[in-house]
């Protein structure tokens, strides 16, 4: 687990074909309306279909007035460094400070070549790459003189200027293990796109990074992580970034607190507004304040807190008061149903009251109460929801019009939205934990062993319990009547998980800040 506390930046991809120029720029300016942070253009100037980016940018620039505008990445074999450093300069000068620089070593040999500009091997591609960065940062800097020694690009006396409004960033869009290990080495950010580096590729690529930044005498966190996403609103959310907003904000929410993204550009199409707008306004505050969530952990040591009148099975023990507190179980159960013995429940080794755990090491068990809290919040939201339905169906009983018939259908709609992807939220949670943590844990401990195996065991309930939630909306969708159905699903899940989650951090915040496993 990464995250390397950088501030969130959210952004746009705008499309490059000239025969799209008003539209692009009429997104740029509605990307600035709606509060985000930057936009963008792909630079490709062998492609007879598309303006020239830094023109087109010069002109989003003008338009605009606060969001910064970048090369989405800039074609270093067609763009001389010593050129684009000056035109960065320029523009950043001209904009009042808003300009970074995507730059990228070059792809679409052919082409490039048709242009006049040499054809490069994988090697001598990034050999230009660190020598264009090398030459660039010269011309930025306030020496009266500058000298640049490459195999591919020199310098030799020239003078810098214009200087810079602010300090630009030099952010690489690259994805094989030796371009990853220049961006360790020299350049300030990196920016992938989702359909080239997968999520599931973030970590080992970030792991590269900050292995070659480490090497070269830099922090990782020093670079910052971007990433272009492209995504779909209308998808059912078991893949990446498709479906409702809730599901984006997850997965995106996921990626900056675990794998240490920090910025999203939304590769948003012409005639896109609708969800650019649900991207602006459902999604990238939702990714700030869960994100945010994560990130708060209370360094002030809490005193444990104690259930009042717990039931017979809830077991309480004493809690080390530097850790992060785990949340009780009241005892109070909605269904008539159990399906575990909470007594049978087994125990791990004696909480160590002596120790005196680090923020850091807090910060483990913290996160899985901050992951679990999220879970109990939207719990309640769905039990919310299902009151609504159940009084729009008491309604509809009594009128019987085919307008209320209308508005119930399409609050089972919702409803039935709003459950798949809670549930899925759920499983995934769950996933992580069994493929992940729970090997660490026994590893760690023998001691944790029975613990885990029952916590791995009541994941399966609970996910037995998350079909019957599904089961019942599909019967729903009939039979009206079938929210009763709904409801008693709804209290089983209720009672379960909540159960599940108190006794998973009663048993786990200890260990998993002792053995550093998350």
């Amino acid at each position: 687990m990464t995250d390397y506390g950088h501030d969130l930046r959210f952004g746009t991809f705008l499309p490059a074909e000239a025969a799209d120029a008003a539209e692009a720029l009429r997104l740029a300016v509605r990307t600035e309306e709606l509060g985000l942070d930057m936009t963008s253009l792909q630079d490709h100037p062998y492609q007879g279909r598309f303006l020239d980016t830094w023109t087109q940018l010069s002109v989003i620039a003008a338009h605009t007035e606060r969001i910064s505008v970048f090369p989405n990445v800039a074609n270093l074999p067609l763009r001389p460094p010593a050129v684009l450093a000056r035109a960065a300069a320029s523009l950043d000068l001209l904009s009042g400070g808003r300009v970074e620089l995507g730059l990228g070593a070059g792809g679409f040999w052919d082409a490039i070549e048709a242009m006049g500009a040499p054809r490069r091997t994988p090697g001598e591609s990034l050999k230009a790459l660190e020598e264009a960065i090398a030459v660039i940062r010269a011309l930025w800097s306030d020496e009266r003189s500058v000298r640049v020694d490459g195999e591919y690009y020199h310098l030799k006396g020239a003078h810098p200027g214009p200087g810079t409004a602010h300090d630009i960033g030099i952010w690489v869009g690259a994805y094989k293990p030796r371009a990853l290990a220049v961006i360790g080495r020299l350049a300030d950010g990196w920016l992938p796109s989702s359909p080239y580096v997968a999520p599931e590729l973030l970590a080992e690529s970030n792991r590269r990074i900050d292995e070659a930044a480490e090497q070269a005498g830099r922090r990782p966190e020093d670079i910052r992580r971007l990433y272009n996403i492209a995504g779909s609103f209308r998808g059912d959310g078991r893949e990446f970034l498709q479906g409702p907003p809730k599901v984006w904000v997850e997965q995106l929410a996921e990626l900056a607190v675990s794998e240490g993204m920090s910025g999203f550009v939304y590769m948003v199409r012409a005639g896109g507004d609708s969800d650019l707008e649900r991207f602006a306004t459902e999604v990238v505050p939702a990714v700030r304040e869960l994100v945010t969530a994560e990130r708060t952990h209370p360094e002030t040591p809490t005193a444990a807190v104690v259930p009042p009148e717990p039931a017979s099975a809830v077991l309480v023990r004493e809690h080390n008061a530097t850790l992060a507190t785990p949340t009780p179980d009241d005892g109070t159960r909605l269904s008539g149903t159990s399906l575990w013995d909470e007594s049978e429940r087994p125990t791990g080794p004696a909480s160590d009251l002596a120790v005196q755990y680090s923020g850091r090491q807090r910060a483990s068990g913290q996160h899985l109460v901050d992951v679990h809290n999220h879970l109990r919040e939207e719990l309640q939201q769905l039990r919310d929801l299902v009151d609504q339905v159940a009084s729009g169906a008491l309604d509809l009983g009594r009128a019987r019009s085919m307008i209320n018939t209308m508005a119930m259908r399409q609050n089972n709609w919702t409803l039935g939205t709003y459950c798949e992807s809670y549930c899925r939220v759920v499983t995934t949670h769950h996933t992580i934990e069994d493929l992940s943590l729970f090997p660490r844990l026994r590893a760690a401990d023998p001691r944790l062993v029975p613990v885990v195996d029952r916590l791995e065991a009541e994941h399966h309930v609970i996910a037995d319990v998350l079909e019957r939630v599904d089961q019942a909306l599909v019967a729903m969708v009939t039979r009206p009547e079938g929210v009763k159905q709904v409801r008693e699903a709804v209290d089983l899940l209720t009672d379960t998980l909540l159960s599940h989650l108190s006794y998973e951090e009663r048993e786990l915040i200890e260990p998993l800040s002792a053995y550093n496993v998350m």
